[in-house]
């Protein structure tokens, strides 16, 4: 045995910990066989060109192909693709053995755990659009000895052949829509685990099979790189200021200018008047937002900012690679960054132009409901596109180009 094996090992159960920490601080619970898991599989043969420090960084993917400068594929984050198991783990109760799995966006990694849960008697089989992706998939899980795995070069907006049905399938790349041929090779209660874009933010969804619909289970903040062949949507990015950006998608039309005139004129700032502990989790508040402004017929977009434009006091986001934002009768409005006193923090909201304090009290009063409601977590249904407007559960509305998408929060 190498020396390398010996420090990879170390560091692979190193990584493990940290993973197990990194679940609980976030009130989750690792499943143990996700954990067996990941504490086989040499996560550094399936990044050769990565030194082991990088291969076993829980926090970081592992970029393993670039065009220009935009990373095109990648080993995910180990936190990532723990979460993204456990989602799947959960859905069948732990019971992953002997299942059979369609892995959508290849980097053999994931494949191998796959292949490790679900055991000698399941299948695992993997595809990718791009050859050079499937070409090192292939033989990085050659050399881990997982030549059991089934590797394809494919669109997988189509049906993969040979034609079968799956228990899972879980995507691997951000998705913006889920095509008709996802549901149809899942089986009756099979599962789909996807990155899925929705109002311009990414969560992954568990989501069942019932019938011709996709009802969601659990959903878990991510980020990955985007789909490429037929299912790609690309965001749109326009600069409203200096380092200050709206991120566009769903066909959004905003004029940069008027925002970026609001943006000059003095900010407003609204709170909520909350008092929450630490571990608050606001995950869901972003969406909330979006179905709560959507629902009033308010136009939701996310912002982002350079370092530099917050530094500077442009901008002062919740989070300044997304943050909730809306444009409506003559205000610019977004969630600010939160205010701590002592132990507690509040939320509030930062607006500007003549209607500034009605639409930063607006956002607010869409906080105060979300946590009188007992601060609920999105459920996502998924339907076909030709779904007519009678037959969609009550909820909000957001059309793709193969599948309407209905959220709702039930409160607790």
């Amino acid at each position: 045995m190498s020396v390398d094996t010996v420090s990879g090992e170390g560091l692979r159960a190193a990584m493990v910990d940290q993973l197990i920490a990194d679940h609980a601080n976030k009130g989750l619970t690792m499943r143990p066989e996700v954990e067996t898991a990941l504490r086989v599989v040499p996560r550094h043969l399936f990044t050769p060109d990565a030194r082991l420090e990088e291969a076993y960084c829980a926090e970081e993917a592992v970029v393993t192909k670039r065009v220009s400068d935009e990373a095109v594929s990648s080993v995910s984050a180990p936190w990532l693709i723990a979460e993204m198991l456990g989602q799947a783990a959960d859905a069948f109760d732990g019971e992953m053995y002997a299942r059979h799995v369609l892995e959508i966006g290849s980097g053999g990694y994931n494949a191998a755990l796959l292949r490790e849960l679900v055991g000698p008697s399941g299948s695992v089989t993997t595809v990718d659009i791009d050859p050079d992706v499937t070409d090192r998939a292939t033989a990085c899980l050659a050399a881990a000895g997982y030549d059991d795995v089934t590797v394809v070069c494919a669109d997988a907006e189509q049906p993969i052949p040979p034609s079968r049905l799956y228990d899972l399938i879980i995507v691997t790349v951000g998705a913006w829509d889920i095509p008709p041929a996802w549901t149809e090779q899942l089986v009756e209660h099979g599962t789909l685990v996807v990155p899925l874009r929705t109002f311009g933010m990414t969560r992954s969804w568990a989501l069942c099979r019932e019938g011709d619909r996709l009802v969601s289970r659990s959903q878990r903040l991510c980020g990955f790189v985007s789909m490429r062949g037929a299912g790609a949507h690309d965001m749109r990015y326009v600069d409203v200021a200096e380092g200050v950006h709206l991120r566009l998608d769903e066909g959004q039309q905003v004029d940069p200018g008027t925002v970026g005139g609001l943006l000059s004129q003095p900010p407003v700032q609204v709170w909520a008047g909350a008092g929450l502990p630490p571990r608050t989790v606001l995950a869901d508040l972003d969406l909330w937002l979006a179905a709560r402004i959507t629902d009033a017929g308010q136009q939701f977009l996310v912002l982002s900012a350079q370092q530099e434009a917050v530094d500077a006091g442009l901008v002062v986001p919740a989070w300044r690679f997304g943050t909730p934002a809306t444009l409506h009768d003559g205000a610019f409005c977004y969630r600010s960054t939160l205010r701590w006193t002592d132990d507690a923090f509040d939320l509030g909201a930062r607006a500007h132009g003549s209607d500034a304090a009605a639409a930063g009290g607006r956002m607010v009063e869409h906080m105060r409901a979300w946590l009188d409601a007992g601060s609920p977590s999105p459920v996502l249904q998924v339907l076909p596109a030709d779904t007519p407007d009678g037959d969609l559960p009550a909820g909000t509305v957001l059309d793709k180009r193969h599948s309407r998408l209905v959220l709702t929060f039930t409160p607790a």
